[in-house]
């Protein structure tokens, strides 16, 4: 059985996160099956309500994931988004701003699934 353990958040890990398209954008010749997003920084958040934006808004979401995404995504873009691809990318956002109790609640969540030997 494969092994289904979060890993351990790396520096990295907790400041980017590497999304895989299920329905890819196309811009132009261009086909962008990928994107990262970059915990953004105070200024990043700017005229957000942080409320919002933790509990997964959508307005929230499309208005910040152009100032955190890589590629750059413009405003249609992120509007033609699959709703799939935008719940995880709502996910990852929100995990930016968990609290270390949380992400230890989380890591004992995930550990009680774990088959036990």
């Amino acid at each position: 059985m494969a092994d289904t353990t979060a890993p351990a958040p790396t520096p990295d890990t907790a400041r980017f996160q590497t999304i895989t398209l299920a329905e890819p954008i196309k811009r132009g010749e261009q086909v962008i099956d990928t994107i990262t997003l970059r915990k953004p920084k105070a200024g990043e958040l700017r005229g957000l309500n942080l409320q919002q934006l933790i509990s997964v808004d959508v307005a929230t979401i499309l208005q910040l994931l152009p100032r955190i995404s890589e590629p750059v995504l413009v405003e249609s873009e992120c509007n033609g988004l699959d709703p799939s691809d935008l719940t995880e990318i709502g996910g990852a956002i929100r995990g930016f701003f968990m609290t270390a109790s949380e992400k230890k609640m989380l890591e004992a969540m995930i550990a009680d699934q774990q088959p036990k030997t």
